[in-house]
């Protein structure tokens, strides 16, 4: 497990760590938007680290150590690939400072969240945003001048409605007449098994995910339960291929934050159990409120909430653990 202590030396090792495992699927988003991406990733990281520097100094805390543990940083970096890129750059700014000013520092800094940072900012930017998180844009990559301009809103000339798109996930949620076969063949926004550039992504965040569990730097009993309890539910609920059809189970594992918030998301020590039934308890519910929140939900992709939502019932979970064993052996 990840350290959660700002003065032990490891927790920078392990957010060095963290921050590698992201480069596939950093990498995968690169390929198909290009530089919105990376556009992002500064903005957020720059929003995260001033927030982080600014509370700091409001409570006579050293600034150096703390930005330098990485904890800001890997943040600021979950939340930048969750958002769409070539969002306008306001909203990876206040997100990512909102991440830390709320979901962190509010809290007493690092090892005292109880919501996982990212999420919670990427849950505000939602609920505040939700036109300018709805802009996913065709898995076409800009060039870096118009990129810089959509960004920067200077493009007049370029309106959202004419390179966004809607994704995989919520072409499907509100889909009434199409077979999943004629979506897959005639929604630009459907892959060979789920969104065309999200089934993707998700094999490269899949990549670093098990990197981090060769590490050592995650334990596998949050992944384990994310993914096993959205692959099966998915599978009891999967009704063929029909127009009412909710999608199969290897769809839901290859599109929106699946592979993300199994292995970085979940993951998060802090905001997440300690013990290891806990932990794998935590995944399990992650899961089955995601594949509800998809399926009969307003949003459609429900990692941030299920993630949050299951945050509040870290406390029960780790009580229901605890006590088991006393109760069996008496």
């Amino acid at each position: 497990m990840l350290p959660v202590d700002s003065l032990d030396p490891r927790l920078r090792q392990a957010m060095q760590r963290v921050l590698l495992a992201t480069l596939p699927g950093l990498l995968v988003l690169f390929w198909f938007y290009g530089w919105g991406v990376l556009f992002n990733l500064l903005l957020s990281a720059a929003g995260a680290l001033a927030m982080e520097a600014w509370v700091l100094c409001l409570r006579r805390r050293p600034v150096l150590p703390a930005l330098s543990d990485g904890s800001a940083l890997v943040s600021a970096t979950l939340l930048a690939l969750a958002l769409p890129p070539y969002s306008p750059w306001w909203l990876p700014l206040c997100s990512a400072a909102s991440a830390i000013l709320l979901g962190k520092q509010l809290y007493g800094g690092v090892g005292q969240n109880p919501f996982n940072p990212a999420m919670l900012g990427y849950a505000l930017a939602l609920l505040c945003f939700p036109q300018s998180m709805n802009h996913w844009p065709a898995p076409q990559a800009m060039d870096l001048l118009s990129g810089l301009q959509q960004v920067l809103g200077m493009a007049s000339d370029l309106r959202p409605d004419a390179w966004a798109q809607a994704t995989a996930l919520d072409s499907l949620r509100i889909n009434k007449s199409l077979t999943l076969d004629e979506l897959f063949a005639s929604n630009p926004a459907f892959g060979h098994f789920g969104g065309r550039a999200s089934e993707w992504v998700n094999l490269g965040f899949l990549a670093g995910g098990l990197f981090l569990l060769q590490q050592r730097i995650i334990s596998w009993q949050a992944p384990l339960g994310m993914l096993g309890s959205l692959f099966l539910i998915s599978l009891l609920c999967w009704n063929g291929t029909g127009s009412d059809s909710h999608g199969s189970p290897l769809f839901h594992l290859l599109s929106g934050a699946s592979m993300l918030g199994a292995f970085f998301i979940v993951t998060e020590p802090v905001s997440g159990p300690r013990g290891a039934k806990a932990r794998l308890l935590f995944g399990i519910g992650v899961g089955l409120l995601t594949y509800l929140i998809r399926v009969c939900g307003s949003y459609p992709d429900g990692v941030a909430f299920a993630v949050l939502l299951m945050n509040l019932a870290v406390p029960a979970l780790e009580r229901l653990c605890a006590a088991a064993p006393k109760e069996h052996s008496a």
